[in-house]
């Protein structure tokens, strides 16, 4: 098992920044690759970025390319997420995310076998 703990959530104004991180535990060794997403109320759970762990390959959704950055430390096992120039409509609970097995796409929660509990992001206009 690999447990996911957020932090980093809280209530800035637009054009701020805001990191996330997400530490791991327990069966870390196998972890394949991590991920974020994001719920907004009223909204289905979305994806935002994700990476591999083995080699860093970083994927993104299109609404943050160039605004968010995912990165990892590997000797702490936790995984980053940079949100520069925020926008009040990525206002929503993120999620950190991992799998623990070999995944074609990143872009899939149902690719994730692991989450935590999620940490709140407010960007106010």
């Amino acid at each position: 098992q690999v447990q996911l703990v957020e932090s980093g959530g809280g209530l800035v104004q637009a054009g701020d920044s805001l990191r996330l991180s997400c530490a791991a535990s327990g069966r870390t060794f196998s972890t394949f690759a991590m991920g974020w997403f994001r719920q907004a109320p009223g909204k289905e759970r979305e994806f935002v970025a994700a990476i591999r762990w083995s080699g860093g390959f970083t994927y993104y959704v299109d609404s943050v390319k160039g605004r968010f950055t995912i990165s990892r430390d590997n000797a702490k096992n936790t995984v980053f997420l940079q949100m520069n120039s925020l926008k009040p409509e990525d206002t929503a609970v993120y999620y950190c995310a991992a799998s623990t097995r070999y995944i074609g796409s990143f872009y899939s929660q149902q690719n994730y076998n692991h989450w935590g509990q999620g940490t709140q992001v407010t960007v106010s206009s």
